[in-house]
């Protein structure tokens, strides 16, 4: 399945109710989780130490932190979409966000999606994102919620 292509808000309209797509999976390795970590100060050894997570983890092995999992949104929403026309898009919130089960290392995610709603704020469109963050191979999602973005189109 190809990227959806939105030049308006009518085409962002024609959605609404709709699966708009699922992304690539993407791995999270060992290395990426030691990266975010460091970015965030979550240096919790359930994320970063393996040798200890084999013993002491219920999960015999280190698990992604839960906003590392929620912060590759962006990236797997990009895989979906391309929004042309736009001044600019905002992050503006999350809504029933909910984490399933942790990944472990070394496991992949991808992204399902699908446009809850869509409202015209004097001229911004306010879409509410209903998303699923599946983990290959498990029946149980990473993440799900509503992700809501303003899109700011020209």
């Amino acid at each position: 399945m190809g990227k959806v292509v939105i030049n308006s808000y009518e085409d962002f309209e024609k959605l609404v109710g709709q699966q708009i797509g699922i992304s690539d999976y993407v791995e999270l390795t060992q290395e990426r989780i030691n990266l975010f970590a460091d970015a965030t100060l979550d240096h919790q050894w359930i994320h970063v130490d393996p040798e200890r997570a084999k013993v002491e983890s219920p999960f015999h092995s280190t698990i992604a932190h839960g906003y590392l999992t929620l912060s590759l949104l962006p990236h797997l929403w990009n895989q979906i979409i391309e929004v042309n026309n736009l001044k600019m898009m905002i992050n503006y919130g999350m809504d029933k966000m909910k984490f399933g089960q942790p990944v472990l290392t070394g496991q992949s995610i991808r992204l399902i999606a699908k446009l809850q709603t869509l409202t015209n704020l004097r001229g911004v469109a306010k879409a509410e994102i209903k998303f699923a963050i599946e983990i290959k191979d498990q029946p149980k999602k990473a993440l799900e919620g509503v992700a809501i973005f303003l899109y700011y189109f020209e």
